[in-house]
Formats: C-alpha cells, sequence, structure tokens
C-alpha cells in the first residue's frame, strides 16, 4: 500500500511559479509510474503530465513548456514545476502512482492518489 502526500500549494499571481512535491511511502518509490492530475471546481479530474519507472515524462498540452515534472527516487519524491502560472490553472493538484503498464494519461490506471494541494492563481 502506497501513501502519497501533496505538499507546496497556494496562492501565485499569473505569471509566477510554484513547486509542487508529493512524498511516497509504503512502497518501492521507483516500482511506480507517477503522474499529477488537477481538478478544478464543478470539473472533471485532468490528466496533467506523467513521468514513467524509467524518467520518460509527457505532459498535456495546456501545460507543455511551463509545467515539468520529475522525480527524485532516492528521496522517494514526485515534483511539478509550474511557471508562467495562469489563473486557469486554479485547481487542487493531486499526484498519483500506478504499478501497471498503462498509460500514464488515463486517472483509471492509477491505483494511489494523495489527498490533494490547492493552487490558486490570481490575474
Amino acid at each position: 500500500q502506497v501513501q502519497l502526500v501533496e505538499s507546496g500549494g497556494g496562492l501565485v499571481q499569473a505569471g509566477g511559479s510554484l513547486r509542487l512535491s508529493c512524498i511516497a511511502s509504503g512502497g518501492t518509490f521507483s516500482n511506480y509510474g507517477m503522474g499529477w492530475f488537477r481538478q478544478a471546481p464543478g470539473k472533471e479530474r485532468e490528466f496533467v503530465a506523467t513521468i514513467s519507472r524509467s524518467g520518460a515524462a509527457y505532459s498535456a498540452d495546456s501545460v507543455k513548456g511551463r509545467f515539468t515534472i520529475s522525480r527524485e527516487n532516492a528521496k522517494n519524491t514526485l515534483y511539478l514545476q509550474m511557471n508562467r502560472v495562469k489563473p486557469e490553472d486554479t485547481a487542487v493538484y493531486y499526484c498519483a502512482a500506478k504499478s501497471g503498464a498503462g498509460s500514464g494519461v488515463r486517472r483509471d490506471n492509477y491505483a494511489y492518489w494523495g489527498q490533494g494541494t490547492q493552487v490558486t492563481v490570481s490575474s
């Protein structure tokens, strides 16, 4: 059983930067593909970025070139560096872990989820 705890959310002005972290425990972190998802009020949870066990990363078009996903296996930690944020990036951000070979874009492939961290971007 993997436990995930996100941190680093908060209030930031449009155009600013924020770094989210997700610390994993209860499993071998390097064995899991990891992802970031977000959910804005009244909307479905959507894919943001994913990184495989080998470090291959992929991001949604809406954040490509602005957000960077990375992982540090020695620290059991996943990161999301958010640059040039926009008001439409406002959401609760969740990290997730998957053990299978399924697509990292599909939220159904993730078995473990954190509790989320709020990111609010002011205009």
